[in-house]
């Protein structure tokens, strides 16, 4: 007993490994921002077609959200999850090929399939083996992860442009993707009682009971119910995003063609707010799981601190545009991004805690939007600039979808959840005396012939 007590916990190798899959997707994801002024400059692209080689990951990714979550569902994390990687492993590496336009949209669209359904498929791994308690935390610090990635990529990104090219940093990034699939294939299951590893003490911390991952398999998706529970989410995670994509794709050109850094400090510049935005994560989920051990109350451990992040982004967002000195600047924006990632563990908890065993899918449809959010968002700041000259008015645009956010964040209620609707269809269905609830509705009509007209019509 002893040596087991002692021993690192299986879930928390998961938790490790799932943490490198977000460090490493991220970094995929971001570093075509980074180099994206110099391939800019060598293929002489406008900000018109930047835009659309940032936006191009978007669109399937929006598509994949759903598609990868219900995927996951049915078939197990670690079966999708490992094609997932695979996809966007050789779409990173075909990259550093890429000789046009043409070329990188394609690829930053088959980036965007592979990366789609990843996260919805990650969260969908932790309904079974994170408890309740545990949850926030373990979605703050594997998205912190995902923030370390974005905030070392433009010192990594830029350290191999220096020595080699553009090229070689897609080439090596890559082949670091293809490596972890097979070290998620030789580890990861889809529940605890498959993994070899695991404990019978550890099983009942988990709160895991034996036959829930096949079950859940073969539940049919109650998709009018997900979409009434998580519409909401996916609003606020809209207007989460929309802010998100600047971070993640015109930061480097704002602070190198707006605030007038070079090369070396461009590097440190942007890496600033995503190092903020790693410490953002990490709290977030902390303290909402330990709001909820100290009340109870899940829905006030949840929606206070996404109030609380959006508004605190909103305030620091706003003197931005008219911050003087460039440094003073990226402190805000610094300041804006922790709270503004204050929010993002909480989100991606909230389809735990409202869908249960369908949070693959209700994690594909909350992330739907903020998926949307990169189809538009990088194109409308882009065009912005172009007809502006300036980046104040995406910048105030961004402020407002904040305010849009924060408000919607008041009116989720965690304690509406599918489990719940299920478990009263199921009571209302037992209180007939398990007869469909039509047959009884139906035993108060009768047919008559109505008095005026031939045809029979229908009467209470």
């Amino acid at each position: 007993m002893e040596k087991h007590t002692r021993r690192v916990k299986t879930r928390h190798i998961i938790l490790a490994v799932m943490c490198l899959m977000y460090f490493i997707s991220y970094i995929d994801r971001v570093n075509i921002a980074v180099a994206g002024p110099i391939i800019r400059q060598e293929m002489g692209l406008t900000s018109g077609q930047l835009g659309l080689v940032f936006s191009a990951f978007a669109y399937p990714y929006a598509v994949m959200q759903i598609v990868g979550g219900w995927l996951a569902d049915k078939y197990g994390p670690k079966r999708v999850l490992t094609i997932l990687s695979l996809i966007w492993g050789v779409a990173t590496l075909a990259t550093g090929f890429a000789g046009s336009v043409a070329m990188l949209v394609g690829l930053r669209f088959l980036l965007g399939i592979g990366e789609g359904g990843a996260f919805p498929t990650a969260t969908r791994a932790f309904t079974y083996w994170m408890p309740v308690a545990e949850r926030g935390f373990a979605q703050g610090i594997t998205h912190s992860f995902a923030r370390l990635g974005g905030a070392v990529t433009p010192p990594l990104v830029l350290a191999v442009v220096a020595f080699g090219g553009w090229r070689d940093a897609f080439l090596m990034l890559g082949v670091a993707s293809l490596a972890w699939t097979v070290l998620y294939m030789c580890f990861f299951t889809n529940s605890p009682e498959q993994h070899r590893r695991i404990t019978p003490e550890e099983t009942a911390e988990i709160g895991y009971r034996k036959g829930d991952c096949d079950r859940a398999k073969h539940a049919a998706t109650p998709w009018r119910k997900l979409v009434r529970r998580m519409w909401l989410v996916t609003v606020v995670d809209f207007c989460y995003g929309w802010l998100l994509w600047v971070y993640l794709t015109w930061m480097p050109s704002y602070l190198k063609e707006s605030r007038g850094f070079d090369l070396k400090q461009l590097a440190l510049f942007t890496a600033l707010p995503l190092l903020a935005g790693v410490i953002g994560d990490t709290l977030g989920g902390v303290i909402s799981d330990k709001l909820y051990k100290a009340t109870g109350r899940l829905r006030f451990a949840r929606c206070s601190v996404l109030v609380v992040g959006m508004g605190g982004s909103l305030a620091f967002l706003v003197p931005v545009v008219s911050a003087a000195d460039p440094v003073t600047a990226v402190l805000f924006l610094s300041a804006s991004f922790f709270f503004l990632e204050i929010t993002n563990p909480v989100l991606w908890t909230l389809p735990l805690d409202i869908a249960g065993k369908y949070a693959g899918t209700a994690g594909g449809m909350m992330n739907t939007g903020f998926g949307v959010a990169g189809m538009i968002s990088p194109v409308v700041f882009g065009y912005m600039i172009q007809e502006t000259g300036s980046y104040n008015v995406p910048f105030t645009i961004s402020a407002c979808l904040l305010a849009v956010g924060l408000v919607a964040a008041l009116f989720i209620d965690t304690s509406k959840t599918v489990e719940a609707d299920e478990e009263r269809e199921e009571r209302e269905g037992l209180s007939l005396g398990g007869e469909p609830a039509f047959v009884h509705a139906g035993q108060g009509v009768r047919m008559e012939r109505h008095h005026l007209r031939r045809p029979l019509r229908w009467k209470k």
